[in-house]
């Protein structure tokens, strides 16, 4: 394993996590008694799997069901010091709420502190307030870690990147959860801004959100070829310095073997990287025209902005991979989260933009003439079940 500091907190953490919302028994908090025994030996397997490659940070959250529950019954019988253990707890408009969900995943996790704590969710203005104003979830975790139950302070996030660079410039974090990865590099100024900083930086999902990579598509393992798009991913991300760990959310011990491979290839990655960036790039232009993909996202307007809060770009950029890199699946499961998982992946789908005025939100855009029938096209080629998020906070 490779250790990388984790900006100002100065733990050695490792560039692969263990992220805790894959292997647990359900997303709601049952009775202990009723968690099978073969999904418990299963979850403990992989933590021992995880410290055995020297993956020593465990990650999990308050809105990850019965993960602290099962975690519980294996971290106290682990040696303490030698382990990196974080949890997130959903921002609350009463933080006496939120003290009362930390205290649960305390107790949960059977731990007298944990190393890391972050506000789970700051994804929009509203819960940014309710993080950083007086007397907020901030102020109470920076009372809780006065009482020696929490060492460092973070905050992960789906939100805009405007919203993360400026609950970054607050600097009363010491890291920061979010998303970044080859087919979505948007939060690369929050990255900068976390850097500024000297915050941690951990990236969430890399191979779920970062396109399916445990079935990747066969244009993509063709593209990526010698590398499998999954090892691809992860040398690109940590080809960046400013990028410290990968969550990598296992739900078997063997979720780690392919990851690994990874590690060796580290020194060589800019001979490596290359030329697998240029075919991918050089797909792109083929099937989307050049100049499409270099000016489609400058201009356009946020979904609050837009007529039925159509989320443009998400769909723009969910089109975008399902033409390129025939990521179909990815493709519909993202889009169908529209409208269905609130401040997560907010805004709307598409289905009604033949009766809209995009004209006047558009006015910016290069390729104002040309959107409405992309965003028709990607309905047609998307639209199926609505999904809902896994985790609700």
């Amino acid at each position: 394993m490779q250790y990388r500091r984790f900006g100002r907190t100065e733990l050695q953490m490792p560039v692969f996590s263990c992220g805790g919302m894959r292997y647990q028994y359900k997303w709601q908090d049952v009775a202990g008694s009723e968690i099978p025994l073969d999904n418990q030996h299963n979850l403990e397997a992989t933590i021992y799997r995880a410290l055995e490659v020297g993956i020593n940070h465990i990650e999990t959250a308050r809105g990850y069901g019965t993960s602290e529950m099962q975690l519980g019954k294996i971290l106290p019988t682990l040696p303490r010091e030698k382990l990196i253990i974080q949890t997130k707890v959903g921002i609350k408009a009463d933080p006496e709420e939120f003290r009362r969900d930390f205290e649960k995943s305390l107790a949960f996790l059977q731990l007298d502190y944990v190393d890391l704590l972050g506000l789970h969710g700051i994804n929009n203005a509203e819960t940014l307030d309710y993080s950083i104003r007086d007397g907020g979830c901030l102020e109470v975790a920076q009372k809780l870690q006065a009482e020696g139950k929490v060492r460092f302070i973070g905050f992960s996030t789906h939100g805009a990147t405007d919203l993360i660079v400026q609950a970054i410039a607050t600097n009363k974090f010491d890291y920061v959860n979010l998303h970044w990865y080859y087919i979505n590099q948007f939060n690369w100024a929050a990255i900068e801004a976390a850097t500024r900083h000297d915050m941690g930086v951990f990236i969430i999902s890399p191979s779920d959100k970062g396109g399916l990579l445990y079935k990747p598509t066969p244009k993509l393992v063709k593209l990526c070829h010698p590398l499998s798009p999954m090892v691809f991913n992860d040398l690109f991300c940590l080809s960046h310095p400013q990028v410290h760990t990968l969550s990598l959310g296992a739900a078997k011990p063997q979720d780690f073997d392919e990851h690994l491979k990874t590690l060796e290839l580290l020194d060589g990655a800019d001979e490596i990287l290359p030329p697998i960036l240029q075919r991918l790039e050089e797909e792109a232009y083929k099937e989307l025209g050049e100049e499409w993909v270099k000016t489609w996202h400058l201009g356009l307007p946020t979904y609050e902005e837009t007529p039925g809060g159509v989320n443009i770009p998400v769909i723009l950029w969910l089109r975008n991979l399902a033409i390129a890199y025939h990521m179909i699946d990815y493709a519909k499961i993202r889009y169908n989260l529209l409208g269905n998982a609130s401040h997560w992946f907010p805004g709307n789908k598409a289905e009604q933009v033949k009766e809209l005025d995009l004209s006047e939100c558009l006015a910016n855009s290069l390729h104002a003439d040309k959107i409405p029938g992309f965003l028709d096209e990607a309905h047609q080629m998307l639209a199926g079940e609505s999904v809902q998020r896994l985790s609700k906070n």
